[in-house]
């Protein structure tokens, strides 16, 4: 039986600017399955925050634009229903935690107001009973001092509270679908473990489907069902967490891996990719990471590569696999 809830297909998303249109999102294909935490890797720019901007299309415009695709949510063609319908959903069915707590959060209001606002909008409750919510929540997510601290304004509470916060706005409403932008930049190692128990938690206690967004594949390890790594725009492979740790196929991905500093195994040194990330407002032709790769072949500067699989769900768009 297909569980998938979320459908995204061919998505382009495009920025135009005086300089040329810069393709961030360009032909990128995936899946999300009810109660499953899929992943999106890559460097920064690589069009992580675009996709995931697109699928509630909170992409700014000007400059920005959705050009091609579908986003099916349930049957529902996101892409195509109206803003009334999308606000319904927005928050509610489906909810985003943004990248940026400090400028996410609205510094004249209380955190528990800013909680409160979406059990109100879209649950009905009144003021007692959303109140009571929002407490319920900043409790779940470790919040200390809930009951007190919901009069607290942003500025008197530290990072990692402030996306405890976040976190409790975003699952004010239940939502089926949770999308997590980064939510763990720039917090120490500790706080950082709070906060994806906090994501594990709620996969396995409420069933909830996960869009995890980070370019750490550090923190990938510990909680994706999936990991879909991006390159330039594009998905350069896909597949479980020991398809791409134990055998990563793409070059790009094999390349992540060797930047990252190993525990078990002594080295001289980090091996960083060579190159520098081509540019999204003329790339290259064929395959985006040619210039970058260590086993480029003619064919790759000549066309662009499909999605190959490797063995079950395991795809690679590289030529070394055609």
């Amino acid at each position: 039986m297909n569980n998938t809830i979320l459908q995204v297909s061919e998505l382009k998303t495009y920025f135009f600017t005086r300089i040329g249109v810069v393709k961030a999102v360009d032909g990128v294909s995936f899946g999300l399955r009810k109660g499953e935490c899929l992943c999106l890797v890559g460097e920064s720019g690589c069009g992580k925050t675009a996709t995931a901007l697109s699928i509630l299309r909170l992409v700014d415009s000007p400059p920005g634009r959705i050009v091609g695709g579908e986003i099916q949510y349930h049957a529902e063609d996101l892409l195509r229903s109206p803003v009334s319908r999308l606000r319904r959903i927005r928050g509610n069915r489906i909810a985003m935690i943004f990248q940026d707590p400090q400028s996410s959060l609205n510094p004249v209001f209380t955190v528990g107001d800013q909680i409160m606002e979406p059990i109100r909008l879209h649950m009905k409750l009144g003021r007692r009973q959303a109140r009571d919510r929002a407490l319920h929540l900043m409790e779940q997510v470790g919040i200390p001092q809930a009951k007190e601290r919901m009069k607290y304004y942003p500025h008197q509470f530290s990072g990692g509270m402030k996306q405890r916060v976040m976190i409790a706005a975003a699952l004010s409403c239940d939502p089926e679908i949770l999308i997590a932008d980064e939510p763990t930049t720039a917090l120490d190692t500790t706080i950082k473990a709070q906060i994806l128990d906090i994501f594990r938690d709620l996969k396995q206690k409420k069933d909830m489907s996960i869009l995890f967004i980070t370019h750490d594949l550090g923190t990938v390890a510990g909680i994706a069902d999936r990991i879909i790594v991006m390159y330039g725009g594009r998905i350069a492979e896909a597949g479980s967490v020991l398809d791409i740790f134990d055998q990563p196929k793409h070059p790009y991905t094999r390349g992540l891996l060797n930047c990252l500093p190993a525990i078990s195994e002594r080295r001289e040194k980090l091996s960083p990719i060579p190159g520098v990330i081509p540019s999204l407002i003329d790339p290259p032709e064929g395959c985006i990471f040619y210039p970058r790769c260590q086993q480029r072949m003619p064919v790759c500067q000549q066309k662009r590569p499909e999605e190959f699989v490797i063995s079950g769900k395991h795809i690679a768009a590289c030529y070394l696999y055609a």
